[in-house]
């Protein structure tokens, strides 16, 4: 451990996430709606996000570029008290675990972890293991945990078959989970991942979402790893189709079609209803969209949506009362999942920064003065 220790200290020639970096609004690049005060998932109040980040170089050219995020929807009591919750794959080559039951019951129990593909496993079953940690089993002992986990692959920068995520990176980035302004970029799940052959990872973003019932927060969080360059749009602009260079693709391995997966997570203080979420991530996908891509037959294109609203909805009261936002009133609250999932895929790709990875595989980061270049000859920079 002291030695992963040492080459985190070292890690900005890596390419690890700059907390002091410029954001997407930053450059001058135009967005619809009005963000939270954070522009993050953690403008809804409660969500807590832990990063953890693994970044090590070994003797035989292998390199460990992957990592953990932690999204806890309640904090840390997540464990006790679910939030109403709800799913959805626009196109399913990739993996988010639990899921059946937050269809069947309604509910997100605990947190949503994100790793590697190959990383699936160890997350699960450490994200029990540190519920357990907890003591939120009952008294006899025995406690029953089907925990939400899911995955893009960055198998080109990571030794993804090293099997480098252990339990203990799981559970650090549950304890780290904090409020407050976030990493992005190349960190946590994030680390190892490319979008539109860009260095790409972790963005957020969030909407103020104004209805006749009272305003609410939208809050989203990605982890992007998909597209092909000539599809990126930033606010509308072809963008990948004039910055050509530093492609990860050569002609002679060039996918013929998308490939990658991004999985997006939907938090809300709006009180909605299990069907209301569903509904909420299936427009993560108009955001997604937005940015280019077509979700191809290769891609992993998994969404979720939470609710914080609610406490103690789960518990066998009948006192308990039920909020609900009439759906009459739900148009503001798709759009400001649209906006804030187009905001946080272009936070992630702002935030990227040039990494060597395992093997020496080379990806670049998007050049910031090269985008604004592009957007301001399209009249699409606010100066």
């Amino acid at each position: 451990m002291k030695k992963l220790i040492l080459i985190l200290c070292l890690v900005p020639v890596a390419g690890v996430a700059d907390n002091t970096a410029p954001r997407a609004r930053d450059l001058g690049i135009p967005f619809d709606g009005t963000p939270g005060a954070l522009n993050a998932i953690t403008d809804v109040a409660s969500v807590t996000v832990g990063h953890e980040t693994i970044i090590e170089d070994f003797p035989d050219g292998r390199a460990a570029r992957t990592g953990v995020t932690a999204i806890l929807p309640r904090g840390k009591a997540s464990n006790d008290e679910p939030v109403f919750g709800a799913w959805f794959s626009l196109n399913g080559n990739g993996e988010m675990t639990g899921t059946t039951w937050v269809e069947e019951s309604g509910f997100l129990e605990g947190p949503v972890m994100i790793t590697n593909t190959h990383s699936v496993g160890t997350v699960h079953q450490a994200t029990i293991q540190w519920r357990i940690d907890q003591g939120a089993a009952d008294s006899s002992g025995f406690w029953w945990s089907l925990p939400v986990v899911a995955e893009t692959w960055d198998g080109y920068l990571n030794d993804i078959n090293g099997f480098h995520v252990k339990a203990e990176h799981a559970q650090a980035a549950l304890d780290a989970a904090t409020g407050g302004p976030l990493a992005e970029g190349n960190v946590g799940g994030g680390t190892g991942m490319i979008c539109h052959e860009f260095k790409c990872g972790i963005g957020t973003a969030s909407r103020i979402a104004k209805t006749s019932e009272g305003d609410y927060t939208v809050g989203v969080l990605v982890q992007a790893n998909y597209g092909l360059r000539e599809q990126l749009r930033v606010a509308g602009v072809p963008v990948g189709q004039h910055l050509r260079e530093d492609k990860v693709w050569t002609e002679d391995v060039a996918p013929d079609a998308e490939t990658g997966s991004i999985i997006i997570v939907v938090a809300t203080d709006a009180p909605l209803l299990p069907h209301q979420l569903k509904r909420l991530a299936r427009r993560a996908a108009l955001g997604l969209a937005r940015i280019g891509s077509v979700a191809g037959n290769g891609s992993g294109d998994i969404f979720i949506a939470f609710s914080t609203a609610n406490e103690g909805a789960n518990q066998a009261d009948p006192g308990v009362e039920v909020r609900v936002l009439a759906n009459e009133n739900i148009g503001p609250m798709f759009a400001a999942t649209v906006e804030a999932t187009e905001e946080a895929i272009v936070n992630a790709l702002v935030a990227g920064r040039n990494m060597t990875g395992n093997r020496g595989h080379v990806v670049k980061a998007i050049d910031h003065s090269q985008l604004i270049d592009v957007l301001r000859k399209h009249n699409r920079l606010v100066e």
